[in-house]
């Protein structure tokens, strides 16, 4: 592998890893939208606005659940 080669597949990962950074920290935070939170990183992403919305989503508060809780 010639070094311009190396450096795309390192910007590509590195790419990857940015975009999803809202997935890992739902996963994280165990949230009970994580999967939604991945799927919607996975499609939209690469977008910034995709992004924001996941990011902002995976840090969000969740509601406190009153009474029986659902595991």
């Amino acid at each position: 592998m010639d070094k311009q080669s190396f450096l795309i597949l390192l910007v590509v990962l590195l790419f990857v890893w940015i975009v999803f950074i809202p997935t890992y920290i739902a996963y994280y935070k165990k949230k009970q939208n994580r999967f939604a939170i991945f799927i919607l990183n996975l499609f939209l992403g690469w977008t910034f606005v995709g992004f924001v919305v996941a990011l902002v989503w995976s840090l969000t508060k969740e509601p406190e659940t009153k009474g029986l809780e659902i595991k």
